[in-house]
């Protein structure tokens, strides 16, 4: 079985638990995921399974969508309300009219540090085990992309709902810690729900214990999202029959295209090619 899994994953369970629990419910060995979820975070966690392992590199750099609470007047060191507290603000009411005000400084092309608490390795170790110690943890900034974040509403007094579009790589937290101190306040993650990465979406999500319920009622199948629909994010490349088993022994094709990454046909789909200077290749065999 080759395809991906789109789990639901709630607040509490590991990305790695969940890659876990798939193997069990399919009874595959080769699983992986698309990119860590935060133990505290729920939603979109998509996941391979067999030959779509292959596609990682493919997969992983698309866009993100979040839903997250920004919680003003609370620091803590983890960047959320999982954990300890840092600073407290409880004289600095923030407006929605203040927040609104503040969002398009944060939109576009925009430099992040990392937070300590972060699976970034310095020097093979992870940044948070090097927090956790009480080790100095070196900075690390990178350029990150957030097309848009929206206000959904006001949950309470200092608590927001946004809605936020960005990169991979973009710590949602470490952006709600931002905003904060764009206001003169601290601020913090309360909660965070990634509702799609790529084109895998929540409404086409499911829970473990569903998975668990399709399997004893014969139909994982009905979950499992294949190989070229996962790609539908990329062009489609037709070679003539006669090309078929050259292309699937690594030789190249002729073809009138631009250069770029394709979706590979050839009396039917054999998975993700390149074209470079007009002459097309298999990158990634899936048939």
């Amino acid at each position: 079985m080759d395809g991906f899994i789109c789990v639901l994953k709630p607040p509490g369970m590991t990305s790695n638990n969940a890659v876990y629990d798939v193997r069990r419910v399919f009874g595959v060995k080769k699983v992986g995921h698309l990119g860590t979820l935060d133990p505290g975070a729920a939603g979109v966690l998509p996941v391979s399974i067999g030959r779509a392992t292959r596609l990682f590199d493919y997969l992983v750099e698309k866009e993100k969508t979040y839903v997250c609470e920004i919680l003003f007047g609370t620091g803590t060191d983890t960047l959320d309300v999982f954990g300890k507290v840092m600073q407290r603000d409880p004289e600095r009411i923030v407006t929605e009219q203040e927040l609104l005000a503040a969002l398009p400084s944060f939109t576009g092309e925009i430099w992040q540090t990392a937070p300590a608490y972060s699976a970034l390795n310095v020097d093979g170790v992870k940044m948070y085990k090097l927090a956790r110690a009480g080790e100095e943890v070196p900075e690390r900034r990178r350029l990150i992309s957030v097309p848009g974040i929206e206000l959904i509403r006001q949950m309470g007094e200092n608590r927001f709902l946004l809605r936020v579009t960005c990169s991979k790589g973009t710590y949602i937290r470490k952006l709600c810690e931002d905003i904060g101190t764009e206001l003169g306040t601290c601020a913090c993650m309360s909660f965070l729900l990634r509702t799609g990465t790529g084109m895998f979406r929540s409404n086409r999500g499911f829970t473990i214990r569903e998975l668990e319920e399709m399997k004893r009622e014969g139909a994982l199948d009905k979950a499992l999202i294949s190989c070229e629909e996962a790609l539908s994010g990329y062009g489609a490349l037709h070679l003539d029959s006669d090309r078929r088993a050259p292309a699937m022994n690594g030789l190249e094709t002729d073809v009138r295209k631009e250069d770029g990454i394709y979706r590979i046909y050839s009396d039917g789909f054999l998975g993700l090619g390149e074209v470079r200077d007009r002459r097309a290749r298999l990158l990634v065999h899936l048939y």
